[in-house]
């Protein structure tokens, strides 16, 4: 079976965000750049399919800007055996949205005929979640989401899935589409060797015009704003001040 496994280029999780002065986005200058952690984690887990035998191959896939190839290196160091980059925008402020990100993954799946796609929930710069939902509706493929255990077993996908009552175990028919969350393994680091490796492994640079797909932006940011200063506690000195300001301040009894 093979594995396809879409990687995004964010800023790293590191790395404090900055709005810019103007407020029409985030300052990306000079700023650290990796792969997507829940990007990382389906990474991994397409390699330890593979070394418990039910993968054959581990295609990695990224959509943005020409730096997101030092991205797919890392996912072909990590273990993918090789990497398609769809080079869809010019400059890194220039963010392709879920709808065109999961149409042009679909051309992919057409033409690479995977088994299942192994992809991180979200991306931690938009916090969309929606690309994944997405890619299964445009195929009409069977879907998990917040995946945090994975097992392949006669020709489907058993997902333990991280729901709002705890968790939820489905079995969904191959090829599928899934969606992991934080806990489902710890990604390993590339080995040097490794590193190394993956330079002569093969990566193939494509545009949304080879697949037809219009990557044009449906969204436009009105403004970008830093979260409100949380405010400074307050002492109180009885049961009934406490209870005074709850109700007429907090306004939450």
């Amino acid at each position: 079976m093979k594995v396809l496994v879409p990687v995004k280029r964010v800023i790293d999780y590191n790395v404090k965000v900055r709005v810019k002065a103007d407020g029409s986005g985030v300052d990306l200058a000079n700023v650290k750049m990796s792969m997507n952690p829940f990007d990382e984690i389906a990474v991994e887990e397409a390699i330890r399919l593979r070394e418990a035998g039910h993968a054959t191959e581990i295609v990695a896939v990224s959509i943005g800007v020409r730096q997101a190839q030092e991205t797919l290196r890392t996912a072909l160091a990590m273990g993918a055996d090789r990497a398609i980059l769809i080079e869809a925008a010019a400059t890194v402020e220039t963010d392709i949205e879920p709808l065109a990100v999961a149409k042009l993954l679909a051309k992919v799946v057409a033409d690479e005929a995977p088994g299942l796609v192994l992809m991180g929930k979200q991306a931690i710069d938009n916090d969309m979640n929606a690309t994944g939902q997405m890619l299964s509706a445009l195929l009409g493929w069977a879907q998990a989401t917040y995946a945090s255990k994975l097992e392949i077993e006669d020709g489907a996908a058993v997902v333990t899935r991280e729901v709002d009552g705890g968790l939820q175990t489905i079995r969904v028919k191959t090829p599928a589409v899934v969606t992991v969350d934080l806990r489902l393994n710890e990604p390993r680091y590339a080995s040097l060797p490794n590193i190394m490796k993956a330079k002569k492994k093969p990566l193939d640079v494509k545009t949304p015009a080879d697949y037809g797909v219009d990557v044009s932006p449906r969204l436009s940011i009105r403004t970008v704003t830093e979260p409100p200063v949380r405010q400074a506690g307050v002492k109180v000195g009885s049961v009934d001040e406490l209870v005074e300001k709850l109700r007429n301040e907090a306004g939450v009894i």
